[in-house]
């Protein structure tokens, strides 16, 4: 059966063919024989309750610099479409909440990839939180205070935005660093929000692991180490990606956090492991399935489509 997909993406063109993996998907459903459309999150609209959108037909290839054909721009109402892939980056702030609203009113009618209220319910690194035991040492709060405390307990801590995204706004503070204050300063100028600071974890040095859950079922992973002089090990900021089998304790992880994935129609997630401690679960729009396919051998889009097809009964 030919699905009509939808794709709420950032802009096309922009993408890198060889690391996108919202770019895999698409290729992917498009092999399949499903019909692509795109658009923005800008496009989105909603009007008397019916949510809609001014997209385009969408055309993928592997061609480096001529990647994507697009068709003619028209108005599609969402409920005429059997699936909609939520697959633009986060910040995760108030426009992305109301996508999620907008699209929570056509699923699961039409499927949306992940469920959207879940997405608005299970922000990455509050979500995380609820799971005893898996994380290490964390403080959420805006009280400079608290976090001062925090520091001198555990002497080396980085501190993040608890709705950021790619290792943006990561730093790591010593023991005794002079620029904590300031730093607390800086976030609470820019926004409202508590910041997330967590003990430093020095297994990063050997890497940041990103596994992929589909349907809750781990299917793969790599491990991202840190360019030298770097903490944070986001591959656009210079991370090496190794090929990487899962521990025992990364099972574990994944054991213990499937069900509820599953359970809340997380269909496709990514999570981050430091050594034997969970720090993120990305549900927005997480990345790393071309990586592991190229390391495996392996098709995870492919594995997303089977659970998406399952649910349409395609």
């Amino acid at each position: 059966m030919s699905l009509a997909v939808a794709i709420q993406m950032d802009p096309v063109h922009q993408i890198n063919i060889n690391a996108d993996s919202t770019f895999a998907l698409g290729l992917e459903a498009q092999r399949r024989g499903h019909r692509l459309f795109y658009y923005e999150p800008k496009d989105l609209s909603m009007r008397d309750g019916r949510a809609y959108a001014r997209m385009r037909p969408m055309t993928l290839r592997r061609e480096v610099g001529n990647h994507s054909t697009l068709g003619s721009l028209e108005k599609t109402f969402l409920a005429d479409l059997d699936v909609v892939l939520m697959r633009q980056d986060p910040p995760f702030d108030m426009s992305y909440i109301t996508a999620t609203h907008i699209l929570e009113t056509v699923h699961p009618k039409t499927l949306v990839v992940n469920n959207p209220a879940e997405v608005r319910n299970a922000p990455e690194k509050l979500f995380a939180v609820r799971f005893k035991g898996l994380l290490p040492p964390t403080l959420i709060s805006r009280d400079p205070e608290e976090i001062r405390a925090f520091r001198r307990e555990f002497g080396d801590i980085i501190v993040k935005p608890l709705f950021g995204n790619g290792g943006i706004g990561v730093f790591r503070i010593r023991e005794g660093d002079e620029n904590l204050n300031s730093l607390l300063e800086i976030f609470g100028q820019m926004n409202r929000e508590p910041v997330i600071v967590q003990k430093y974890l020095p297994e990063v040095r050997q890497g940041d692991k990103r596994i992929i859950l589909v349907d809750g079922e781990p299917v793969g992973a790599i491990n991202r180490v840190p360019a030298e002089g770097e903490s944070r090990s986001n591959m656009h900021v210079g991370g090496r990606p190794e090929k990487w089998s899962l521990t025992a304790r990364e099972r574990e992880i994944c054991e213990t956090i499937g069900p509820e994935l599953k359970a809340r129609g997380l269909i496709f997630v990514g999570i981050d492991v430091i050594g034997d401690w969970l720090t993120e679960i990305n549900v927005t729009s997480p990345t790393g399935i071309q990586e592991i396919d190229r390391f495996d051998n392996a098709n995870l889009a492919g594995l997303v489509w089977d659970a998406i097809e399952a649910r349409r009964g395609a």
